[in-house]
């Protein structure tokens, strides 16, 4: 077993860790913040009626963890057999499991800005984020929460809405639409999924980014109006603690509310998002109860306006 150790580095510079693997001859990488330790094989048994990928369960210390090997996921030729594999254990969106890859090289030090999405979708498939450039090579950061949720649809996260108590809900904020929310988040889809969300609550003055930087660039446009963000954590340019530190350093959007809304929500990871200023914090998988958090939070806000006035 191999524990993974992070380095510690000052919230809200733009700067993360990601442990880098090989996949055959292709380097990729997983957010350290994602992963909680790298084992050699541990040995799996078949589960019957699974995704290919899925290749069985295996027991860590008691705990059961399905395994998927990333190989046979993206199609890639690999010459090494399972026994001499690499497991990087994961955790995220309230999921722990096992990915099955050739071998696990280091932890790299890294900045948002490193991370090029340029070519993401059009060129390297849906299943791959962005290229990190690191020692004159091109690293792959792929979308964990898609792949998971595809190999396992019932992972997916869905917004659960009787529309007969979105008005019941609302009530007292005025309409929901009167609100204008600017959402970051890096992956196209998480970003549908908050958008289905929100919208199926009324609202729809959504301005959705792709990343911090955009998010940023918009909040700070003349005359543009955001009631509220929702940021994502880890995201390429600017990311999410970034992001709300420099928001919160500044005068003119100090007093915006914002939630940190992200797949790696550890205590770590809350202590740091509670450092910049984000005073809201969720996880993705409760995506399904976004509408009343952020019908919560307005009424919050509101009430806290009132006491001061």
């Amino acid at each position: 077993m191999q524990e993974v150790k992070k380095v510690i580095t000052e919230v809200g510079t733009n700067e993360w860790q990601v442990v880098v693997f090989f996949l055959g001859e292709q380097s990729f990488a997983i957010n350290v913040d994602k992963t909680r330790e790298i084992l050699r094989w541990p040995g799996c048994r078949v589960i019957p009626e699974t995704p290919r990928a899925m290749i069985g369960i295996t027991s860590v210390r008691g705990e059961i963890l399905p395994m998927v090997d990333l190989r046979v996921f993206l199609g890639v030729e690999s010459e090494t057999p399972l026994e001499q594999c690499k497991v990087i254990i994961a955790e995220f969106n309230e999921v722990k499991l096992g990915f099955v890859v050739d071998a696990v090289e280091r932890i790299y030090r890294i900045n948002s800005e490193d991370l090029d999405s340029s070519l993401t979708g059009k060129y390297l498939g849906e299943w791959i984020l962005y290229v990190i450039k690191r020692d004159a090579r091109n690293v792959l950061l792929l979308d964990y929460e898609a792949i998971v949720q595809t190999i396992s649809p019932q992972l997916a996260i869905q917004p659960k809405w009787d529309p007969s108590k979105v008005q019941e809900l609302v009530e007292g904020i005025g309409h929901p639409s009167e609100y204008c929310i600017v959402v970051a988040e890096d992956s196209p889809l998480i970003r549908k999924q908050i958008q289905d969300s929100l919208e199926a609550g009324g609202f729809t003055n959504l301005v959705i980014c792709a990343d911090g930087r955009e998010a940023y660039d918009r909040i700070m446009e003349k005359d543009s109006k955001a009631d509220l963000l929702i940021t994502d954590v880890e995201m390429p340019r600017l990311d999410g603690l970034a992001l709300t530190r420099r928001l919160k350093e500044n005068e003119a959007t100090h007093d915006i509310p914002i939630i940190v809304f992200s797949s790696i929500m550890a205590e770590d990871i809350k202590a740091k998002a509670a450092s910049v200023g984000a005073k809201y914090q969720i996880t993705k998988p409760e995506i399904s109860q976004l509408v009343e958090y952020v019908v919560k939070i307005i009424k919050e806000e509101q009430m806290a306006k009132e006491k001061v006035s």
